[in-house]
């Protein structure tokens, strides 16, 4: 075993964790005062339910021994057996249990993603339930199929860098149907909408770029060339996405604002995960610049079309950049940057990996939806109502969900 590259995949394990508490962060400061504890919380107790099922089972359905291209065994539960010497794959140089902390901080923010969507109008013990119905049904099979060896989509040559299928698309899609299935805000339309704090945005946004770093370049699992190339394709498509939002922003509303420039920056980070370690830094600058404006569109204008309430913008920005991302990866991807992928992009003449990856891209939005459907309707059973009451969701979910203030000195209208 190679301990530098031990040590740089705990490092980047660590920067991966700490983007949960960022994305608190973010979701934080774009709800209302008056719901500021219940959305961070929800974005943050993945930390205790992806652990601990991470520990108890997750790894073990997620990368253990294949059944049927779906899931994993049972051979690993409570981490029996996961090596501390040997590697999951053959060619690797960091134990098993290194690959297994490292794949546990992507279990732990995936489902938080999804609690953007339905911030300020959802029970928090329906939000628990569903969030462990989701992890267990939708996401674990999902990081099987794209990442475990035998994998059905790893099979048929889908290339997924760092999330963008396992991620990003599934956790989009479910808060898309999600919301539409729990239904709109009492007083959405009725009263004028203020996120309650723009630096606290700017914060969470900041230290998700500082921990996505870890997140596509700890996806070469070796500190290596491969890792450098998804580090600077990183950087390069988030600096552009945060570019182009903010000439979104000053086309249609005249002025730039930091809020779509910290949006932008997500959007960004986004579109490369899937394919940080397969396309080259000047398609980067490409998927960066389109992907912001394909983000925009869908939550200034789509949205307001169809009349859903994705209260914090989950779909339109982590589905609709995961599926834009994916999509460009099929067109940019090069087998000379990495050989894992069987061919290259349609760019460069061949049309396999394209098609693979639409395909891919089609099966991860239809286990999110069934996913959905099914945890939904378990959590339906248990809880009977999802949603909390009209009179609790105009008081706030603070006082009513957990009985705090994140600003008891405050006494003004919310």
């Amino acid at each position: 075993m190679n301990t530098g590259n031990i040590g740089f995949m705990l490092i980047c394990s660590a920067l991966v964790f700490f983007m949960t508490p960022g994305l608190s962060l973010f979701y934080g400061g774009l709800v209302r005062r008056k719901n500021v504890i219940n959305t961070m919380f929800a974005a943050t107790f993945t930390i205790g339910t992806g652990i601990v099922m991470w520990m108890l089972f997750g790894y073990s359905l997620s990368f253990g021994e294949d059944h049927g291209g779906i899931i994993g065994g049972l051979e690993w539960l409570g981490l029996n057996g996961v090596s501390l010497t040997e590697p999951y794959t053959e060619g690797r140089s960091i134990p098993n249990m290194v690959f297994c902390i490292f794949q546990m901080m992507f279990a732990v923010i995936t489902p938080a993603l999804i609690t953007g969507a339905v911030a300020g109008r959802m029970k928090f013990r329906s939000l628990f339930l569903f969030l462990v119905f989701w992890t267990l049904i939708v996401y674990y099979p999902m990081a099987h199929m794209v990442w475990g060896t035998g994998g059905f989509l790893k099979e048929i040559g889908s290339i997924d860098f760092a999330g963008g299928n396992v991620v990003h698309i599934t956790s989009g899609i479910s808060a898309l149907l999600l919301c539409i299935l729990l239904g709109k805000r009492c007083d959405l339309g009725e009263s004028k909408y203020r996120m309650h704090n723009i630096p606290m945005i700017a914060t969470g946004a900041f230290i998700l770029l500082f921990g996505w770093f870890g997140f596509n370049a700890g996806s070469a699992l070796s500190a290596d060339g491969l890792a450098v190339h998804a580090f600077i394709t990183t950087a390069v498509s988030s600096a552009a996405g945060m570019l182009s939002w903010m000439l979104c922003d000053k086309a249609v509303n005249h002025k730039p604002t930091f809020v779509g420039a910290c949006t932008g920056l997500v959007a960004g980070l986004v579109g490369i995960t899937p394919g940080a370690g397969y396309v080259p830094v000047w398609a980067a600058l490409i998927i960066g610049l389109t992907t912001s404006p394909v983000c925009f569109m869908m939550i200034s204008v789509i949205k307001e079309k169809f009349g859903y309430d994705d209260a914090l913008d989950a779909f339109g920005c982590h589905g609709v950049g995961g599926i834009w991302g994916g999509i460009c990866t099929g067109i940019f991807a090069q087998t000379a940057i990495n050989p894992d992928a069987r061919w290259n992009g349609l760019l460069f003449g061949d049309v396999q990996l394209f098609g693979v990856q639409i395909l891919s891209i089609v099966i991860s939005i239809a286990v999110a939806i069934a996913g959905t459907l099914i945890c939904y309707g378990l959590t339906k059973l248990i809880t009977r109502d999802l949603r909390v009451e009209k009179r609790e969701e105009r008081l706030g979910l603070d006082r009513t969900q957990h009985d705090e203030s994140a600003y008891p000195s405050f006494n003004g209208l919310d």
